[in-house]
């Protein structure tokens, strides 16, 4: 009896042993997927300098005389802060530029030298808020504020007067990421500097003389 037992024991392992071989091997590790990186989108918040430059044309208006066209370049410095807030970006930014934007009219305003009146602006500075939506690392904004300038006015021969003014600008722009912490911008500014009044020094009666100019100009700006 006990060797039949052992001789079925013996049996039922060897084909417990057969029927494991024939199995498929087991399955090894999946494959590594590596994890994607996390870029954040660029959060335009913080304080910027910068520098910025360009042209502007315009028409500047005399009593008497009629309008005269304007044009020239100019040239400066920027500072600047923005908050960003999910996507929306307020800001405030401040510039000033040396500038040579100017026109002159023979139009009833001659003298014997061929000389006419003159008008003209040797800097301009603006004060603005901004306000922007952030598409990751492009910036879109509007933008309005104060402007600050000289009129300068003068009629044939004459000194003219030279008189510091201030007014208002509106216009828009878009600034984008380039590396790090550099970004830049193309901007346009329309600027209204008013009027200022020059009588004998223009050599005529008392003229009201305007300035105003439509200002493009392209900036590199630091963040920090």
């Amino acid at each position: 009896m006990k060797r039949l037992v052992l001789a079925c024991v013996s049996v039922l392992a060897l084909g417990g042993a057969a029927a494991a071989a024939d199995l498929p091997p087991a399955a090894g590790p999946g494959p590594y997927y590596k994890a994607p990186v996390y870029n954040p989108a660029y959060n335009w918040s913080g304080f910027y300098l910068g520098i910025n430059g360009g042209g502007g044309w315009g028409r500047s208006s005399w009593t008497t005389t009629g309008s005269l066209d304007t044009s020239g370049g100019l040239a400066g410095g920027t500072i600047g802060y923005n908050y960003q807030v999910n996507q929306i970006v307020l800001g405030v930014e401040g510039d000033i530029d040396w500038a040579d934007i100017n026109g002159t009219t023979n139009n009833g305003c001659t003298s014997p030298g061929g000389t006419g009146c003159k008008t003209g602006d040797n800097w301009l500075s603006t004060v603005r808020g901004r306000i922007g939506y952030a598409a990751d690392r492009f910036l879109p904004y509007i933008t309005g504020g104060g402007a600050f300038g000289d009129i300068k006015a003068s009629g044939p021969g004459l000194a003219g007067v030279d008189s510091d003014r201030a007014g208002w600008t509106l216009g828009g722009g878009i600034e984008f990421a380039i590396a790090g912490h550099w970004t830049a911008k193309a901007e346009y500014l329309y600027v209204d500097l008013g009027n200022v009044s020059c009588g004998i020094a223009c050599g005529t009666a008392t003229q009201n003389v305007s300035w105003r100019a439509n200002i493009g100009r392209v900036g590199i700006n630091y963040r920090f």
